[in-house]
């Protein structure tokens, strides 16, 4: 074949050069399509059929194969129909940028903002409010932590508890030998794979709750443990369904590589091909330039607007392989570049957002990026991520002491304030008070918990998202730190749900939420409610570990958010921000307390 008559624009690696990473969206800008089990139309293979000549290290090309057939003829279908060119079923890289939470004093915005004083002003309240109490509970109890019950379940079976968080850590090592084994060929993931590493995230979540009834653990290690072998089962997800999803891209670019390289010893046939119309060249002007994924998706519009007398070029290279002729040299050169297109939009898909070629699949796959990704403080594993220059240990003694002194918040608010209330509704139920007599106490119960269960809401939210996360995200060079946006001017559950947990947001849009209109060809209303209700139930999940109780409570208060959805759409709502805040917190101060009730009380 003659140099500079197909392809696109490949480097000597095979992988063309990465778009530029500065002026990316974040997160709120970016729709993240996925899938979770991956299966691009584009990504399968194109077999070709090569017919040894008379003449030695000569080949003929025939057009006898049904695959290939097959998958142009669904290339034409996305050229006929745009809207289906936007089901595909294919991962986009989330948009990681350096970036730091609203509360992080490294924050200039934050720091800068006129209600700053207000945050200061809440922690002195806090602090002084808990010194009187600590003084009180020092005067009756001779301890600043009144009858210190909550320290003493806290305190238990502590190395037990270390010991089996490890195991629940290193076990998402299956995923990375799974991989392995993909990799190597042994496994495909598009058959087996996947089914695999299912079975074994059921398996997985079966063990870590079943280890928490074992052990019958407080509820202090019980509700830590089940939320981190939730984030471990996520993590293990992540990484599997986004490598198997590279495993496939790359496994068809190696055979397409290499069919490419058997068109050298194509010898064309000596006549045109005897096929009707006569086949025209396809466009060659965008093989000019590096493909970036903005290239792919021009092209395929271009190439959907390219018809001919009713027929594009690509349906005109199908009818040639239909009619069981030998192909002209005009048409082995034209079917070159349909492989080298394919093999350019591969390598940019399989780059990503990747700017280290040692981050790239598959040298990605080693223990030592497997561990690393699982002690990051994201549940959505990309290939890279924005990292830092150097550890500010100063940083890390500030994130330290904030969490031993919002633990000890934690600890006196629940002594003080929720721990007698629980043990007064235990008390009702084994002095023989009635369904009837324990309902008359539930507005009491309720009042009684609403500020102390917000406090400890609001406490248990900055500990994690500003706190812990921080702290990690510091010792691991993890630049990234959109963990939350601010939530509290939320108008709507939906905004809510977006904004006051990132990382979870993100792993749900893309694994569950697009994941569902990709692999199960729903609209966005269904996958909304599939995603809130995978959501509410692995919250159910957990204060059924906590409580011992199948109730429902919490799954169908949370499924009650997507009317209060349409609601702030509506006519009466649209607009107001303020009442649309309102509401919200509303939802937010008796929530809490409300659950919590419902499970002592019924």
């Amino acid at each position: 074949m003659q140099d500079g008559k197909g392809g696109g624009f490949i480097h000597g690696d095979g992988l063309s050069t990465p778009e530029a990473v500065n002026g990316q969206p974040t997160y709120e800008e970016v729709k993240v399509p996925s899938s979770s089990r991956p299966k691009s139309l584009r990504l399968k293979g194109i077999p070709i059929t090569l017919n040894k000549s008379e003449e030695h290290g000569k080949y003929i090309l025939t057009a006898d194969d049904e695959a290939l057939k097959e998958i142009l003829k669904m290339g034409i279908e996305r050229e006929k129909d745009p809207a289906a060119a936007k089901r595909r079923h294919k991962f986009r890289d989330l948009v990681f940028t350096r970036r730091f939470t609203a509360f992080d004093r490294q924050n200039a915005e934050s720091a800068d903002s006129p209600f700053h004083g207000f945050f200061t002003l809440f922690w002195l309240g806090t602090a002084l409010y808990m010194l009187r109490t600590a003084a009180e509970n020092w005067r009756q109890h001779g301890n600043i932590l009144g009858t210190n019950e909550i320290m003493g379940l806290m305190s238990r079976d502590l190395i037990v508890l270390a010991l089996s968080d490890g195991a629940l850590c290193a076990a998402t090592g299956f995923g990375w030998l799974l991989q392995k084994l993909i990799f190597r060929g042994i496994i495909s993931w598009n058959k087996e794979g996947w089914i695999i590493q299912s079975v074994w995230e059921l398996f997985y979540v079966f063990a870590f709750i079943e280890w928490t009834l074992f052990r019958e653990w407080p509820w202090t290690h019980t509700v830590f443990f089940v939320l981190h072998g939730l984030v471990m089962l996520m993590k293990q997800h992540s990484y599997a369904f986004y490598n198997g999803h590279l495993s496939e891209e790359y496994k068809m670019r190696e055979v397409l590589k290499r069919k490419l390289k058997q068109l050298d010893n194509i010898s064309p046939a000596d006549e045109p091909s005897a096929m009707t119309p006569k086949i025209e060249p396809l466009s060659t002007s965008y093989l000019d330039h590096e493909p970036t994924t903005m290239d792919m998706n021009q092209r395929r519009r271009e190439r959907r607007k390219s018809f001919d007398t009713g027929a594009s070029n690509i349906a005109k290279v199908a009818s040639a392989l239909e009619s069981g002729h030998p192909l002209d040299l005009e048409t082995i050169q034209m079917f070159e570049r349909i492989i080298k297109w394919e093999i350019d939009a591969l390598a940019v898909d399989l780059r990503g957002k990747c700017t280290e070629e040692a981050n790239l699949y598959p040298t990605n796959l080693t223990i030592a990026n497997h561990y690393e990704y699982i002690v990051l403080p994201t549940l959505v594993y990309e290939l890279e991520y924005p990292r830092s220059d150097a550890i500010n240990w100063y940083y890390v003694a500030e994130k330290s002491v904030a969490i031993v002194g919002i633990l000890g918040i934690m600890n006196m608010v629940s002594q003080s304030f929720i721990y007698p209330v629980v043990v007064r509704t235990i008390d009702m139920k084994t002095t023989g008070f009635t369904f009837s007599q324990r309902l008359e106490e539930f507005p009491w119960i309720l009042s009684d918990l609403i500020f102390p269960f917000m406090m400890e809401y609001m406490m248990s939210w900055y500990i994690i998202w500003e706190c812990i996360l921080n702290l990690l995200a510091e010792l691991t060079y993890f630049a990234d730190r959109g963990f939350y946006a601010d939530w509290w001017n939320s108008v709507s559950w939906d905004q809510f749900a977006r904004d006051w947990n990132r990382p979870v947001h993100n792993f749900l849009l893309r694994h569950v939420y697009h994941s569902s209109i990709s692999s199960m060809r729903v609209n966005k209303n269904v996958a909304t409610l599939i995603t809130f209700f995978l959501s509410a139930c692995a919250h159910e999940l957990v204060m059924w570990c906590l409580f011992k109780k199948l109730r429902g409570y919490l799954l169908l208060l949370q499924m009650m958010q997507l009317p209060l959805v349409q609601l702030s759409r509506s006519r009466w709502l649209k607009g107001r921000a303020t009442l649309g805040n309102l509401i919200f917190w509303i939802g937010i101060f008796t929530g809490p307390s409300l659950l919590c009730s419902l499970y002592l009380i019924i």
